[in-house]
């Protein structure tokens, strides 16, 4: 990476399920890591504190430090900025869950679109050479047409999750605009692992599963998600860090691209390609713990979709990676870390 290398990176959400692995891969290459999070209790602020351990264990002296700070305190983040004038900005942070954002819609306003406004600012005001920031397959909304690819319109989303994440997008390509940015968004698809968040299927599967309890399998079972493992998201994360975005010099107004602008502006899925059934996830799940799940089928939940498939040929030919850990892999991995972490 070029620039000046005793310039921090900035990790927000760092306590959380990505941001914790990737300051990790982040300190064992070297570099020096500021991470910021709110440790909110959205899930068990314990979980985020057993991450933050985790760094604080292998962290080399000098080369980390954590603040508890909410992205919508402008003040202090602006504190932290001037005083830190970090490099490269990796923002992870955000009120995350799609059906969350269905009971408590403010709460994703002031962190997704309050926050991430303070992010950018701090950015422009303190020389960041790279912004690189989370955005979701999400987005993609009620878009039936498989697999997703950044150059499909993404104007029909079906959750306010899903529209803050799409609102980011915007507003970091006018940042990129106007203020020659460099900004990198970054579409995640359904991120699994150790460590994961406990809303999500996975988590919620082994809980269950384990416990002798049902588990909810939605639209009857007949949906598929592009499960992707944890540490090919960190590693295609690490990758687009060291690449700042640059302007597309192709780049035709009369027939916009959306992936790509003729400011420093991009945007690139990070998913499996390998969409998976629903089904066949919960078979290697039940395999991995040794334990044939109860399966409790319930209709479509609102603000939810079918499918995710992730196209991943732009990040492939980006930054020279493609997520590839199949999902054996991975559940097993996880299943493994699960059960040692729980003790069950």
């Amino acid at each position: 990476m070029s620039g000046d290398q005793s310039r921090p990176i900035l990790v927000t959400g760092a306590a959380g399920f990505i941001g914790a692995a990737l300051v990790q891969r982040l300190l064992k290459r070297g570099d020096r890591v500021i991470g910021i999070d709110n440790l909110n209790s959205y899930y068990d602020p314990s979980l985020k504190q057993a991450r933050l351990q985790t760094i604080e264990a292998m962290a080399p002296q000098g080369a980390w430090r954590f603040e508890r700070l909410a992205l919508d305190d402008g003040t202090a983040l602006m504190e932290l900025f001037a005083g830190e004038r970090p490099r490269v900005v990796v923002n992870l942070a955000a009120q995350a869950g799609v059906r969350y954002s269905l009971e408590n819609p403010a709460a994703y306003i002031q962190s997704n679109l309050v926050g991430f406004g303070h992010i950018l600012e701090g950015c422009r005001h303190h020389g960041t050479e790279h912004l690189v920031y989370a955005s979701s397959s999400s987005v993609y909304g009620g878009n039936r047409n498989l697999p997703f690819h950044e150059q499909q319109p993404v104007n029909h989303p079906v959750s306010l999750y899903a529209a803050s994440k799409k609102a980011n997008e915007l507003m970091a390509h006018t940042y990129s605009h106007l203020y020659q940015l460099p900004a990198t968004g970054l579409r995640f698809f359904t991120v699994y692992g150790p460590w994961g968040r406990p809303d999500m299927a996975p988590m919620l599967f082994a809980k269950a599963i384990l416990a002798g309890k049902p588990i909810r399998v939605f639209n009857h079972g007949k949906m598929q998600r592009d499960f992707t493992y944890i540490d090919d998201i960190v590693e295609g994360v690490l990758r687009c860090c060291d690449k700042p975005a640059s302007a597309n010099p192709d780049f035709d107004p009369l027939a916009p691209d959306p992936a790509t602008a003729a400011a420093p502006h991009r945007v690139f899925n990070i998913g499996n390609n390998e969409p998976t059934p629903l089904m066949r996830f919960i078979e290697v799940m039940e395999q991995a713990l040794g334990t044939t799940a109860i399966k409790d089928f319930q209709p479509m939940q609102p603000g939810d979709v079918v499918a995710t498939a992730a196209d991943t040929t732009a990040l492939e030919a980006w930054v020279g990676f493609k997520p590839y850990t199949p999902i054996e892999t991975g559940v097993e991995c996880f299943a493994r870390w699960y059960r040692q972490y729980y003790a069950v």
